[in-house]
């Protein structure tokens, strides 16, 4: 019998969740929302405020949840939210620009109606954190998913110790944030520091490397702080390096893993990463449950 359609080891130990249970008719019926306003982020990248079309209360959600934001005519992509959970009437989708259908959500103004299905997944542990030193490490849009976090922490910030945020970006044009970021590196109780792989313009006068090269001096104590990251895997994993080189224990770190998720419930399958359905089991994961399979290039 040929062997070549047997799984690999890694994917064949892994354990296996139970099927997801059918999913609420509500969780697959979109709902209307209105755009409030949009910010332009940066070249390619836009800021949706959302509003619910209906009247009715918006869509309470936890830091490093999803949804489904469906455009009219074009499609459906998953987009984590963010805002600020405290802030239920304000639902913010930070989107980038890089295919039909967040072309469309990028061209949207004021007034123009989408549909939202969610919040899916799970959640960064913030309230697991409290007590203890935390870093966020974002790379590029992961600042977006990450925000949320960010927010409740600051909104609690007696509860921590502590917090460190290094953020990295391609060039200076493709920040996102950038006012936010110039207010939390003007408070006393928050670590910022930013990061650019390439500087070509003159006023630009930050550091300029890989984020991974801001670890090595982020004021943490390695025993006693949670991690959080997220942004391209190839950043994570050589983040997942440095953290661990600093005394980090795997499952002290958290991952936001965001690949190929188009309905939200676990039933399509294109999400699967070994015996995980993204959608489901996270983004979110501790590390320890897909070190390996992140491990695995074009799994």
């Amino acid at each position: 019998m040929s062997t070549a359609s047997q799984p690999s080891p890694e994917i064949a130990a892994a354990p296996r969740p139970p099927r997801p249970a059918a999913p609420h008719r509500d969780a697959l019926t979109p709902r209307p929302y209105r755009v409030r306003q949009t910010t332009r982020e940066s070249h390619d990248t836009v800021t949706l405020d959302l509003e619910p079309a209906d009247g009715t209360p918006g869509l309470a959600f936890q830091p490093g949840q999803f949804n489904m934001l469906y455009l009219f005519a074009a499609g459906e992509v998953p987009i984590s939210v963010s805002g600020d959970p405290a802030r239920g009437d304000h639902l913010l989708h930070t989107v980038r620009r890089v295919g039909a259908v967040t072309r469309g959500l990028c061209a949207l103004a004021a007034g123009d109606e989408i549909g939202v299905r969610g919040p899916f997944g799970t959640a960064w542990p913030v309230d697991e954190a409290v007590g203890r030193d935390v870093v966020l490490v974002a790379g590029g849009i992961g600042l977006a998913p990450l925000r949320p976090a960010l927010y409740r922490i600051l909104a609690r910030r007696r509860d921590y110790g502590r917090v460190v945020l290094l953020y990295g970006a391609r060039t200076p044009q493709d920040l996102l944030f950038r006012q936010e970021l110039e207010a939390w590196r003007g408070r006393f109780d928050l670590e910022v520091e930013v990061t650019v792989d390439n500087a070509a313009e003159d006023a630009w006068y930050g550091e300029v490397g890989v984020v991974t090269r801001l670890i090595h001096r982020a004021p943490f104590e390695p025993g006693h702080t949670t991690a959080f990251l997220c942004g391209p895997e190839v950043m994570m994993r050589f983040t997942i390096r440095e953290l661990q080189d600093r005394g980090l224990a795997a499952a002290d770190v958290y991952v936001s893993v965001e690949r190929n998720m188009r309905c939200g419930v676990g039933l399509c399958g294109h999400c699967q990463l070994g015996a995980c359905f993204v959608c489901c089991d996270g983004p979110v994961f501790a590390l320890p449950r897909v070190e390996r399979l992140l491990s695995i290039w074009e799994l």
